[in-house]
């Protein structure tokens, strides 16, 4: 696994402090603003108000909300809010609030490299759970196991001393029982749109790569199953030989230390990968970051959204508010929407004309029928590498 030169810059558990030292970055490093217009400036003066308006709505049961937290039900009723429109430079008109204002922009062309920000969420429409919803996700379910808390099972320092919890939890993380979906296929459609800047995940599933997102595109900052090492040496070790050890209940041991081996999966403790510190170059170019299915609790990557420019949209698509989503009043450019994940991303492909484009790359794809050749990949967008779970 490579190893940051860093050893400041490291994941820590939620209770310990967070050590971000390159995470900020230099505003003079930031491209310059680009002209807008008045009706773009009206827009994005809607951005502050936007979750106000939408939490009011909710209170009031006017407000199109679906997700595990409204037990899988939808209220929809015709108010003012939601029947407020955006003309659109076809002609057509798009809802008005945080999804309508950055489609238009999208559509206008304002928006031209894009940043994706992704934790476990994106991943639970495939059937994969997150690590901190309440009974179903996955911190939640690790009493069999007999460890002390439940962030342990990721601890490099617990794994040293004893390596068998992780071993059996990742039996079942291990890739191959899932598949990407609409959200997956959304962000790609971002890469195929040449829209995407860079993707930055915390999952470990590999399904980013299954849709065929690029790795030139793609940011894996906790790591993945697709490589292994051992954890006090880093000497690499054959990841196949590894996951066969695993899945037959052994531990898999270094050559040459006799440490144990483990996938290449960041542990609270190790630094993160190099290609992580990427960030300090992609971030001040972004013109939109979109922040999708994360709690923001684990350091030092949730701070990465606090380092575009503060002239920079960002929307978060997401259950609930988080990180600097849940400071009133919110940032001037930030935007908002709350409810199921893969609903709130259905209603921006729609806004932006997507959907059907979508829809039928996921079955093409999916039936390893894709025809679809991507000029920019040369290595090829039907890559099946996999890893699971991420560290959220």
């Amino acid at each position: 696994m490579s190893k940051a030169k860093s050893s400041r810059d490291r994941r820590i558990a939620p209770s310990g402090v967070a050590r971000v030292t390159r995470s900020s970055i230099n505003p003079q490093d930031s491209q310059r603003t680009k002209p807008t217009d008045s009706g773009l400036v009206d827009d994005l003066s809607l951005m502050s108000v936007s979750e106000q308006q939408a939490s009011l709505a909710r209170q009031q049961r006017n407000y199109h909300v679906q997700g595990p937290e409204r037990k899988g039900k939808s209220h929809q009723t015709s108010s003012p809010s939601t029947k407020a429109v955006l003309s659109s430079p076809s002609g057509s008109s798009v809802p008005r609030g945080a999804l309508g204002t950055i489609g238009r922009l999208m559509k206008l062309g304002r928006v031209r490299n894009i940043v994706v920000v992704a934790g476990a969420g994106i991943s639970t429409a495939s059937g994969i759970p997150d690590f901190r919803t309440p009974g179903t996700g996955l911190y939640a379910n690790l009493a069999k196991y007999d460890i002390p808390y439940p962030e342990a099972i990721f601890n490099i320092d617990y794994f040293s001393d004893n390596p068998h919890p992780f071993f059996s939890l990742a039996k079942e993380l291990y890739p191959g029982h899932h598949r990407p979906n609409y959200v997956h296929y959304f962000i790609r459609m971002l890469h195929q749109k040449g829209l995407l800047l860079r993707m930055y995940t915390q999952n470990i599933d590999g399904l980013e790569k299954l849709c065929g997102i690029p790795d030139d595109k793609l940011v894996e900052a906790h790591g993945s199953f697709a490589t292994a090492a051992c954890h006090l040496c880093y000497t690499p070790y054959p990841a196949e030989e590894a996951k066969q050890a695993i899945m037959n209940g052994n531990v898999p041991i270094c050559t040459f230390c006799a440490g144990a081996v483990k996938p290449n999966v960041v542990f609270f403790g190790e630094d993160l990968p190099e290609k992580y510190f990427q960030h300090a170059e992609d971030f001040p170019k972004a013109d939109l970051l979109m922040i999708m299915g994360t709690s923001l609790k684990i350091e030092p990557f949730a701070s990465l959204v606090n380092t575009v420019k503060s002239t920079v949209p960002r929307l978060l698509l997401n259950r609930d508010p988080v990180g600097p989503f849940e400071r009133r009043p919110l940032r001037r450019c930030d935007y908002m929407e709350l409810g199921d994940l893969s609903d709130s991303v259905r209603k921006l492909a729609e806004i932006l004309g997507w959907h059907t484009e979508i829809q039928d790359l996921m079955n093409s794809h999916e039936n390893g029928l894709c025809s679809y050749t991507d000029p920019s990949n040369s290595s090829g967008d039907n890559s099946d590498s996999s890893e699971t779970d991420s560290m959220h």
